[in-house]
This record gives structure tokens, sequence and C-alpha cells, in this order.
């Protein structure tokens, strides 16, 4: 009887697994099976060892592709019926007589300052750009110097057009006459003699002109251009609204989820995080602050900036470890300009400008420069950064060439599970399994049936049952014991 189990138990596995290669959809495994020829079978066995290559091979690729993080661009162009006009910061290349780059400390009466020591509503904060402004338009209207904003930079005192970001100004046509138009009088008599040359020493005349977006702070020394006085400079824009993708796909840095990343400005760009930078070195090296940084720091003095703050962000320029690093923001706008310019003024108008002004047509051409800033239609692109294979991706194209070589899906893996499942199952069902115990020897011709034997003979489906009352012949009663069950186990004499 044990014998006839262990037989039964080593075919368990042959008779799962010629099931399993019957009943699979895997294509070609059918012809795995024993009843088939064994040439029927090699080929077939081969065939489909080297197309389950091609799948792991194929698998293994676009897993790794996944994991190295693709990125793609996708680039649009959108049409509106109006964009928010971009801020425009003026600088003087050159400082003037009797205009110093150094805020007052404290209000004059009935007026508040701002975070920098600025006086907020004070006349003498345009006086100096009155004397600039010749005239400006915008959209067809006239501005004034109180359409500006006074802001400080390093090239000193510079003022900003449209910068409130709560309440912009807006463009509802493209081209030249629907954007900000400026003439302004550089007033080259009035810049400040060179003793020396240093590393701040200017040789230019002109202003320093830079286009950039409200939520962001002028950078003008190093990303404005120059304007050139006796030219009428066109700049036609274009907005470009840029968003990155984070890590691992890509190196971005979003803006701060709560407060201010800089006084005044809420989101994070590179110029935020570059002026933080200069303010923490120089703040560092000398004590103070320059004036154009933020911050509550003492601002230093002019003997502080000459022999310290100077040196210190010419040295930061300098520095080859690159100390500070400002990755580039996950959502920001841009403007690409495209430049072009004509001489002022033409003989014709030479002469009725210096009649207008009361100034002679060598000074006119000297010191008037015209500056017209538009937009050249009423779109913008969008470039933008998207994952160029996800997870999904994955298994589709996993599934695509488990179904083109082998057949397979996911319902046929999880019938290869079961069927492992069953194999295991009934490798642990004979570990654990109780042995059958041994028959006792009768005593004087009596035959004793174990209660151990009968649960074993009861557990094989057509060995060891015999009907009630159908015993061997050699199997005889026992009188000294009785059992409490009946019917199959009922004791009866020979």
């Amino acid at each position: 009887m044990g014998k006839n189990l262990d037989f039964g138990d080593t075919n368990f596995a042959a008779k799962a697994t010629d099931k399993f290669l019957k009943t699979t959809k895997i294509h070609g495994l059918i012809h795995l099976r024993t009843s088939r020829p064994l040439r029927h079978r090699l080929f077939f066995g081969a065939v489909f060892m080297v197309l389950l290559g091609f799948v792991i091979s194929y698998s293994l690729e676009h897993i790794f592709y996944l994991m190295s993080h693709p990125v793609q661009t996708n680039v649009k162009m959108t049409w509106v019926t109006e964009l928010k006009f971009p801020a425009v910061t003026i600088c003087r290349v050159r400082q003037q007589k009797g205009v110093t780059q150094y805020p007052k400390m404290s209000a004059p009466p009935g007026h508040q300052i701002d975070e920098l020591g600025l006086p907020m509503s004070s006349n003498e904060s345009w006086k100096d750009l009155d004397n600039m402004i010749l005239k400006c338009m915008y959209r067809g209207c006239n501005c004034t110097s109180h359409d500006f904003t006074p802001v400080y930079t390093r090239y000193g005192k510079c003022y900003t057009f449209n910068a409130d970001k709560r309440n912009p100004k807006v463009t509802r046509q493209g081209g030249m006459g629907n954007g900000l138009e400026i003439m302004l009088d550089i007033q080259q008599e009035e810049y400040l003699p060179i003793w020396r040359e240093t590393n701040e020493t200017s040789f230019e005349a002109g202003i320093r002109v830079q286009i950039h977006s409200q939520d962001e702070p002028p950078y003008i020394h190093q990303l404005g251009f120059g304007v050139s006085p006796g030219f009428q400079t066109f700049v036609s824009c274009q907005e470009q609204r840029l968003t990155y993708l984070p890590q691992p796909w890509g190196n971005c840095r979003s803006s701060a989820p709560s407060g201010e990343f800089l006084p005044g400005y809420s989101k994070y760009s590179i110029s935020a995080c570059r002026l933080q930078c200069e303010r923490q070195s120089v703040v560092r090296s000398c004590s103070c602050r320059m004036v154009h940084m933020p911050g509550n720091e003492t601002i230093c003095s002019p003997s502080k900036y000459i022999s310290c703050a100077d040196n210190t962000l010419d040295a930061m320029v300098e520095d080859s470890n690159d100390n500070c690093t400002c990755p580039t923001p996950c959502d920001m706008t841009r403007y690409g300009k495209e430049i072009s310019m004509v001489r002022i003024p033409n003989k014709g108008s030479a002469r009725y400008l210096a009649k207008k002004y009361n100034r002679n047509e060598t000074y006119i051409r000297d010191n008037f420069l015209i500056l017209d800033i538009f937009f050249e239609a009423l779109n913008y692109g969008t470039i933008k950064q998207k994952k160029a294979y996800d997870l999904a991706s994955l298994l589709g194209d996993i599934g695509g060439q488990m179904g083109l070589f082998i057949g397979a899906s996911i319902l046929t893996i999880l019938e290869i599970f079961d069927y492992v499942y069953e194999l295991i199952r009934d490798k642990v069902n004979k570990l654990f399994r109780r042995k059958p115990s041994p028959t006792r020897k009768p005593k004087e011709n009596i035959s004793t049936l174990a209660m151990d034997d009968l649960n074993d003979q009861s557990s094989t489906e057509t060995q060891g049952r015999h009907p009630e009352g159908a015993y061997g012949t050699t199997m005889l009663p026992n009188h000294h014991r009785h059992y409490t069950h009946h019917g199959v186990f009922e004791d009866f004499a020979c």
C-alpha cells in the first residue's frame, strides 16, 4: 500500500506538467508533451527557447531604458488675444555727477520706505528719470516717469517699467507701436570723469536694458543688452514658457512652497538665487551688503565697496569651484529678442529736434536714443519636457513582444504561477505527510486490524477499501478488542 502511494506522488509532477502543456496558451508548449515524438519535441523546444531569449533580451533592454529616465521635449505655439507685457529695466552704464548709488537710510517726512530703505513715494526717486525721458508712449498713449519703479542693481539706481506683478500691463496687438516706445537723453556731459582704470570702469555711452518677467529681479549687469545713442533700436520679442522635469529626469528646482525666496519675489529664479549667493558671500567677507542685495544687514560704505565688496564679487566670477549652484527653475518665462537699429536723426529731422529741445545737432547725435520694444505677434511658445518612457509604456512593449514571439500574456503568467504553486504544494505535502506505521504480527493465528492501518487504507482511492463484511480469507476477527464504530469496522467471527 505504501509503495503505491509513493508511486502516485512521483507521478504527480509528470501529470501536472503534462496537463499544463496541454492547456496553456503559450504557443509551442503543447508540442513538448511526452506523447509526441522525440524529434518533434526537440525541434519545438529549441525554437521556443530561442524566442524566449528574444523576449527576455528585449525586456531587459527596455527596463534599463526606463531606469535611465529619458525625457523628450515638446514645442508648441499658442495664439492668444492678449499677452502680459514684460518688465523692462533701464540702467545708465555710467554714473552721473550728483547721483549717488546709496539709498537714504530714513524716509522723508510723510513718506514710507521699502525693504531696501528706498522712499516709496518721494518725487526724488524719479527726478533723475524725468531728466532723461524726452518722450514715452505705451500702446499709443503717453506714459511718464511714474510708470517706472526705482530699483537698485550693480549699476546703481535703475528703473523698471511694468514692474507691478499684481496689475501688469497687457498688449492686444503685435508689431511696432503696440508696445513701449521711449526717447531718452543720456546726458553724457554729466558723466563722472575717469581718473584711473578699475574693474568697474566703463568706457561705453548709452543704457543697459533687460527684458524679464515680473516674477524675477533684474540681473542687468550680466543679462542686459546695450542701447547706443544716435540710434533707434527695435526689439521684437516673443514670450517663451519653459517647463522642466525635476530629478531623476532633470535637475530643475521648483518654487518655495511657502514664504518668499527673495524679498518681493516669491518665485524661485536664477537671478534671485545669484543675488542670494552674492549677498551671503559679501556679508561673510565684508560684514555688510551692497545696496542692490536683499537683507537687513548694514549697507557697505563707499570705502567698503572699493576695498572689499567689488573684489568679493569679482572673485566669485573667477572662482572655478562654483560654490554658488543655481539650478534651472522647473517653470520659467523668458523672452526671445530680435534686435535691429537705424541711425537717428536723419538730416531732415536734426534741425527740427535741435529747435524743439533747444540742443544743437551734435548733442542730439551724441545723446539721444529711441528704444522701441514690442511683441512680434500675439503668440507664445511652450517648451515642455515630458517623460519619454514610463511604466505603462514598458508593460505595453513587453506584452507586445510576448504576444508576438510566444503568444503569452498576463493571464498566461498567472497560469505558470499556478503550475509552480501546484508543484511546490505537492512537495510540501510530501515532506509533512506522516509515514504509515508498521503492522503488528498476529498472535495465536489471530490478526488484528489497527486503527492507523484503517486510516491509511481509507486515504487511498482504490486499494485497501472493501465493502462491509468482505474481508480477505487471512483476516480474522479480534475478539479481544471492540470498536465503537460499526459498519465498515464491525467485528465478526470466522
